[in-house]
């Protein structure tokens, strides 16, 4: 935060980022309860069409990210995104909104944030020094999830009074205050970046080169393939939980998202810490993850699904923060963009399938079958990073009298 640049663009971000929170919120609630009788399966093709862009248009996003000014990027890609949440947000007030005009929106908006998610990602790179970047990445992640805290909250509440459609129309006034950290920010504020030589699909192809040739990247890259397709599915997990399995009302459902976020930003701060985090860390994540996401399929009651939730958002936000940090740190800087929007598209690329599966699952079954399924996908996650420490590392155990323990070799 002693970087002029990064703090302008911080505090940005942090308004928009709680917009962003309360219309995910207001989205899935007028998909459940207004324009279907809480039909998780509506719930996940909303979420396939956000997503799926991500991957069918990585070859554009990673070369843009890359080749073009990334301010400039960042304005147009949160300018749309504005402007969407105001046409939802009038659709929806004057009550003409439909189901399928909620899938085209979120098909614009997931088109949109594809080639936003790439630039932003690493656009802190050029905000403050390399040195810095990890704990930058994390305190991202910290506003990220402080308005994941207030911005379900808000809008639960604000649902309840006035109705999802003015929750939109908040969120598209946001993006003036991220327009506005963007606008700030001089051309001296910005560190210089090496430009790539390659072109057109040579482009993409080094950022895959770059991934398959490093490990470490590769095993991060598996690992939250499995995580991010089948266990950060909390846009499934809470609202058919919340409907289906406690029946509670809007505020509530805004309440469990908030208070997760509460784990999420505690995770977020302990990732900030670490200057360099390693494999350890994003283990320690995975495992958590998984026995966090038990618990929550078993829990009887709302509180007691509220407390373990806590738990569910450390453990998340230590994996999500410390992946993104690994990959970032391991990546050299003109294959930066290329490689994230990979990153992007293998953590967030697999949510559509996941998202129908789960959603299929939680109508077929019940909303506790989804969640257990995400805590196996979680432990397949803990086995592919141990299965690199054991080839690339040298794990293996060692026998000191009756004491069994594990050791990386020297």
């Amino acid at each position: 935060m002693k970087v002029r640049a990064y703090r302008v663009w911080a505090a940005g971000a942090a308004v928009s980022n709680v917009g962003t929170w309360m219309q995910r919120t207001a989205q899935d609630w007028l998909v459940l309860t207004v324009l279907t009788h809480s039909s998780a399966t509506a719930l996940g093709v909303v979420t396939a069409l956000q997503f799926t862009p991500i991957v069918l248009l990585l070859p554009l996003t990673g070369w843009a990210s890359d080749h073009l000014d990334r301010r400039r990027l960042l304005m147009a890609t949160q300018a749309v995104q504005g402007v969407l949440a105001l046409a939802l947000g009038v659709l929806t007030v004057t009550g003409l909104v439909t189901l399928g005009q909620v899938y085209v929106f979120a098909l614009l908006l997931g088109v949109t944030t594809a080639f936003d998610g790439p630039a932003r990602q690493t656009f802190v790179a050029e905000l403050v020094p390399e040195t810095e970047l990890g704990n930058a990445v994390a305190l991202n992640s910290t506003s990220f999830n402080l308005a994941r805290m207030v911005g379900p909250a808000v809008a639960g509440v604000l649902i309840a009074a006035v109705g999802t459609g003015w929750v939109f129309l908040l969120n598209g006034l946001s993006f003036v205050a991220v327009l506005g950290s963007l606008l700030l920010l001089r051309p001296a504020d910005l560190r210089a970046r090496p430009r790539p030589t390659a072109t057109g699909r040579a482009s993409l192809l080094d950022g895959f080169r770059a991934v398959r040739s490093d490990p470490l990247t590769s095993t991060v890259m598996l690992m939250m393939l499995l995580v991010g397709t089948f266990g950060l599915q909390f846009q499934i997990f809470v609202p058919t939980m919340s409907v289906a399995e406690f029946g509670v009302g809007s505020a509530a459902y805004g309440m469990l998202t908030s208070v997760m976020a509460v784990g999420s930003v505690a995770g977020a701060l302990l990732a900030a810490r670490r200057s360099r985090p390693g494999m350890a860390a994003l283990l320690a994540g995975a495992a958590v993850f998984a026995v966090g996401l038990g618990l929550a399929a078993a829990a009887p009651g709302y509180w007691l699904f509220a407390v373990v939730l806590v738990l569910v958002g450390v453990a998340a936000q230590t994996f999500s923060a410390t992946s993104n940090t690994l990959v970032q740190l391991s990546t050299a800087p003109h294959l930066r963009g290329r490689v994230m929007a990979i990153y992007l598209a293998v953590a967030r690329g697999g949510a559509p399938v996941g998202a129908l599966l789960l959603g299929w699952v939680a109508d077929a079954v019940d909303p506790r079958a989804g969640l257990t399924v995400g805590a196996l996908a979680a432990l397949g996650a803990v086995v592919i990073g141990l299965r690199y420490l054991v080839r690339h590392r040298g794990l293996h155990v060692e026998h000191e009298s009756w004491h069994v323990h594990l050791a990386l070799a020297a």
